[in-house]
């Protein structure tokens, strides 16, 4: 253990370590500006395969998507993948995991709701619970398998809401008027038919692979199997 500057100037550290299978390993890592930096991503490294949670929140988020990446669907992935990179680290990935308390959800839930999209529009109240849910799953997993106390996400309460308010429905020669507009766009056609006729909702439209066609009995089979 330690760090060392290799001909180049570079710093570099190599770390023995057990895999998960108990057996000891080896790790070497180069490319480091400064032996602070080296030394920092060898505790970091350390930490995560110890189990210990006292890590940042960008290395727990390794330690998560290996645990989770492959046991999902692809595209769930992504979904959640983005939504953590882009709405979670930016706040939490320099804070210890043991160290956020219900207040420091608090106010990331301030921060968020007062974000606009790309159009100046506040996020809508299911997006916003839709964020909360990826950090609460995070803490979650923490409690789970690495011996966090509590959620703290789920201490400080949900922000948004799960479903918005009334729903309009179109009737059949509503439908019939709007889709005859997309017939010179094949992707948006097949797919408001399929939402239309089917009765899926947007998430299983998504979550639908090729295997889930049976063009033989001209059904679909459940894509309820597909989400998380």
């Amino acid at each position: 253990m330690g760090a060392y500057k290799d001909k180049g100037g570079r710093w570099y550290v190599s770390v023995r370590y057990k895999n998960w299978l108990g057996e000891p390993s080896r790790k070497t890592k180069r490319g480091f500006t400064s032996k602070r930096d080296a030394l920092t991503w060898e505790r970091e490294f350390l930490q995560k395969y110890s189990g210990s949670l006292d890590m940042t929140f960008n290395s727990f988020y390794e330690v998560y998507r290996n645990d989770l990446q492959n046991r999902i669907r692809q595209n769930t992935w992504i979904t959640k993948s983005s939504i953590i990179e882009k709405k979670i680290l930016p706040y939490f990935g320099n804070k210890c995991v043991r160290d956020v308390k219900p207040v420091d959800v608090l106010h990331w839930q301030n921060t968020i709701m007062e974000t606009t999209d790309e159009n100046g529009m506040p996020y809508s109240p299911v997006y916003l619970k839709t964020i909360h849910n990826q950090l609460s799953a995070m803490f979650n997993h923490a409690v789970r398998f690495y011996g966090l106390p509590e959620n703290p996400a789920a201490k400080a309460g949900n922000m948004g809401k799960e479903k918005c308010g009334e729903v309009l429905v179109w009737t059949k020669d509503e439908y019939l008027q709007f889709i005859e507009m997309l017939k010179d766009k094949p992707a948006s056609y097949y797919a408001f038919e399929t939402l239309y006729w089917c009765g899926l909702r947007l998430g299983e439209m998504l979550a639908l692979i090729p295997a889930d066609f049976d063009f033989e009995r001209k059904i679909i089979l459940s894509a309820s199997h597909n989400l998380p």
